[in-house]
């Protein structure tokens, strides 16, 4: 007759016996997942030191051991590091370009790029750095266009020391244009390029396809451009502090080229040549 009580439930593997095998998931960045302790919902940011971070729909990030405890698409699941890819193919930086073989920074050149401010100067080191780097160019901030003027006077170009300059909301008209035309004609211009994009601030060079939005917000006038922003996201804009924090999740979403606006990436590129040249 049948064994109603099948085998003895002491014999070696009992604890296995039956168990269900979970699927092991990369957590590459963006894939989305829910915790299931308690049902915190977030895309991967990072992963690092045996953490994986999730930043949900509001901006809230979190992190939490990597192993099991996850859902994915609904099912349990183990989140592990995702693998380190080979490839024997050259390497692209984020700019796009192909990565030298020795990528030890270069002497610096006494030529440099100028930008208005910090956030324009993060943007370009995240997508140009490694090119930077091995051209041996620094990228500098102004605090913006008007002290433009006082910087060339105090430490001028020249034939071995080329300045190139971006300039935000570079339009006919504009207060900018104006300061660039000026200064291109004063006894700086010969060693000299300002080139610039049409946004109101480097904030829009990064797409809304990026952001996973449909447009940037319109902005009135009389209403600081930034912390305008940040409120239309319902992000705090109490303090400079608060906009620091929104400009680092913005950043956050640029991972390459592919997330500048083709009026930001002509120009930077442009300026690299001119410097180098």
């Amino acid at each position: 007759m049948d064994d109603r009580y099948g085998a003895d439930v002491l014999a070696p593997g009992w604890k296995e016996r039956g168990r269900r095998e979970l699927a092991r998931v990369p957590a590459r960045r963006d894939t989305v997942v829910e915790v299931a302790a308690d049902g915190f919902c977030g895309a991967v940011t990072r992963v690092s030191e045996g953490l994986v971070e999730l930043e949900d729909r509001h901006g809230r990030r979190r992190s939490f051991p990597l192993g099991a405890g996850f859902l994915v698409d609904g099912a349990d699941v183990v989140l592990v590091a995702p693998a380190v890819e080979t490839s024997s193919a050259p390497r692209r930086t984020a700019s796009g370009s192909f990565a030298p073989a020795d990528t030890r920074a270069r002497i610096a050149r006494p030529s440099r790029i100028l930008v208005e401010g910090r956030h324009d100067a993060e943007l370009v080191e995240k997508v140009w750095g490694d090119d930077l780097r091995a051209e041996g160019v620094v990228v500098e901030y102004l605090q913006g266009v008007d002290l433009l003027a006082d910087l060339l006077d105090a430490e001028p170009p020249g034939a071995d020391r080329r300045y190139g300059v971006l300039v935000d909301h570079l339009v006919p008209g504009s207060k900018e244009e104006r300061i660039a035309r000026g200064i291109e004609r004063g006894p700086h211009g010969a060693h000299l390029r300002i080139v610039g994009h049409p946004y109101v601030d480097v904030w829009q060079c990064v797409t809304p396809q990026a952001l996973g939005i449909p447009r940037w917000p319109e902005i009135p006038r009389g209403i600081e451009w930034k912390a305008g922003v940040c409120r239309a996201f319902g992000w705090p804009a109490r303090d400079q502090a608060d906009i620091a924090h929104a400009w680092q999740r913005i950043l956050s979403r640029v991972h390459s080229y592919r997330d500048l606006e083709p009026a930001l990436l002509g120009r930077v590129e442009e300026l690299i040549d001119f410097v180098t040249a």
